[in-house]
C-alpha cells in the first residue's frame, strides 16, 4: 500500500498565494490591511519563536501583526487590560494570545475576554459553544487546520469511525466535535482511557493528540487507517510512532510538515476573513 502523505507545508503554501490576493484586494479598495495583534506573555523562548512565525506568516502574505510583549511577572488584570485595549482597536483584526501564560495568570479569563468576532485562534468559550452547536465561529485553529487539510487530499469523513486521542480545550475536544459536525463517528480517548489499544484498533481516522511523544504506538492502528499526528516534540517526533506506518495506512501527516504550517495558515485564514468582514469585502 502506498500512503498518501498529507503535506500541510504544500497546502499551507498553495493557501498563502491565495490569501495574497485577497490581501490585495482589501489594500486596494479601503487602503487597509488586515492586522493580527500577538500577546507573549514572559520569555518562553518557545513561545517566542512561535510567535515569530505567525509574525512572519503575515508578512508572506502582505498582511500586518503587531506584536505585543509583556514581562512575565504581568498580572491577570494587566493582561486583561491589554486584550480590552485591542479589542476596542478598530485597527486590529484579529488577536492571539501565545499559550502558555505565566502561572499567575489566569489563563481561561484572558482568553474569554477576546471578542468573538476578533478569535481567530478559536480559544473563547462562546466561539467554542457556538462551533459544537453548528453557528458561525472562527475554529480552534489546530483542529480547523486538521479539517482543512483532511479535505484537501478528499478524506473521506462521513460514516467513519474516528478516534481523538486527547481532551485539551484548545485541540482535542474541538477536534472531536468537527469530526462530529462532518458526520464522523467519534470516540474520545485520553492518556487514562482503559483498554486504549483496543479503541485505537476501532478507527478509521486517528488524530493523536495528547502530547506525549510516540505515546500512540504503531502495532495499535489498523492497516488502511488515516493516521493525523498533531504532536512535536524534541527530536522531529510526534504523539504517533509513524516510521512502521508509512507502507501499511492509507494516509498520514508528517512530523514536522503536516499539523503545525496547517495551525498556523487557518490563524493568518481566519484573520484575513475577519478583515474582510471589518472592512466591508466579505
Amino acid at each position: 500500500m502506498s500512503a498518501t502523505l498529507l503535506d500541510g507545508k504544500a497546502v499551507a503554501a498553495r493557501t498563502e498565494a491565495e490569501l495574497s490576493e485577497r490581501v490585495a484586494v482589501i489594500k486596494a479598495k479601503t487602503g487597509q490591511t488586515p492586522i493580527l495583534a500577538t500577546i507573549l506573555v514572559g520569555d518562553d523562548p518557545a513561545s517566542a519563536t512561535y510567535v515569530k512565525m505567525k509574525g512572519n506568516a503575515c508578512r508572506r502574505i502582505g498582511m500586518e501583526s503587531l506584536a505585543i510583549e509583556l514581562p512575565a511577572s504581568t498580572t491577570t488584570r494587566q493582561l486583561l487590560g491589554t486584550i480590552d485595549e485591542l479589542n476596542q482597536n478598530p485597527d486590529v483584526h484579529g488577536i492571539l494570545l501565545q499559550h502558555p501564560v505565566p502561572s499567575q495568570i489566569d489563563e481561561r479569563a484572558c482568553f474569554d475576554q477576546i471578542a468573538l468576532e476578533k478569535d481567530v485562534d478559536g480559544v473563547t468559550c462562546l466561539g467554542f459553544g457556538r462551533m459544537a452547536m453548528g453557528e458561525e465561529a472562527y475554529g480552534c485553529a489546530t483542529p480547523q487546520g486538521i479539517m482543512r487539510l483532511l479535505e484537501a487530499y478528499d478524506i473521506p469523513i462521513s460514516g467513519k469511525h474516528a478516534v481523538v486521542v486527547g481532551r485539551s480545550p484548545i485541540l482535542g475536544k474541538p477536534m472531536a466535535m468537527m469530526l462530529l459536525g462532518k458526520d464522523a463517528t467519534v470516540t474520545i480517548c485520553h492518556s487514562r482511557t482503559q483498554n486504549l489499544p483496543d479503541l485505537i484498533k476501532q478507527a478509521d481516522i486517528i488524530v493523536g493528540a495528547v502530547g506525549r511523544p510516540e505515546f500512540i504506538r504503531a502495532e495499535w492502528i489498523k492497516n488502511g487507517a488515516v493516521v493525523v499526528d498533531a504532536g512535536y516534540h524534541p527530536g522531529g517526533v510526534g504523539d504517533i510512532e509513524l516510521a512502521p506506518l508509512v507502507e501499511r495506512v492509507a494516509a498520514y501527516t508528517p512530523v514536522p510538515g503536516g499539523v503545525g504550517p496547517m495551525t498556523i495558515n487557518t490563524l493568518i485564514q481566519q484573520t484575513v476573513i475577519s478583515g474582510e468582514r471589518s472592512l466591508g469585502q466579505d
